[in-house]
């Protein structure tokens, strides 16, 4: 049995990839520029798909604070301190903060949430969510495409040996289980 590795990214790449954007998206914008440079997936696709991802991900984060952001703050009164200057910044600077919160670690998913309980206004935050993911997925893309030069030569060894990888995974989580299962087995005697 041979697992064709570039067959799924080509025909999942793309699911894979704004699924990913969803949330984090970092790694997943990355490995779908390695994979554009690959040739296994269209670069300006991989950067559209990731922004709409990053995008549509974002515009429900801010809804949900946009709700329900009052009650969902209140749960991290450890860091109302930078909560209030979060806030502050939204209300001198909402262009800059909105595209800026998905580059800032720490703040890429309770960003939008905060700026949605900030009471921005829901078409101010989309035309700004629209030009920030887009300049996210255009760098990280980039970066992963570029960083692909480096990574491709080690993708293609893994690929060759991806199979006694698995095998081995495999074995060794059939031996933990093992182990598991007569550890509690002598527990129970």
């Amino acid at each position: 049995m041979h697992l064709d590795v570039n067959g799924l990214i080509a025909q999942y790449g793309y699911w894979a990839l704004f699924i990913g954007c969803l949330a984090e998206g970092e790694t997943f914008t990355l490995l779908g520029g390695v994979a554009a440079h690959e040739g296994l997936l269209h670069y300006g696709a991989v950067v559209l798909v990731a922004a709409l991802g990053g995008m549509v991900g974002d515009q429900l984060l801010f809804f949900l604070g946009r709700y329900y952001g009052a009650h969902i703050l209140r749960r991290f009164r450890q860091h109302q301190e930078k909560i209030d200057r979060a806030n502050r910044l939204i209300h001198r600077r909402p262009v800059l903060f909105i595209i800026g919160v998905r580059f800032m670690y720490g703040f890429r998913l309770i960003g939008p949430v905060i700026i949605g309980a900030s009471r921005l206004k829901p078409a101010r935050f989309f035309l700004f969510n629209i030009i920030g993911a887009l300049l996210w997925a255009m760098i990280f893309v980039s970066l992963g495409y570029l960083g692909g030069q480096v990574i491709a030569p080690w993708l293609h060894q893994f690929d060759q040996h991806l199979k006694h990888l698995l095998w081995l995974a495999g074995a060794l989580v059939l031996v933990w289980g093992v182990r598991l299962w007569l550890r509690r087995r002598a527990k129970k005697s």
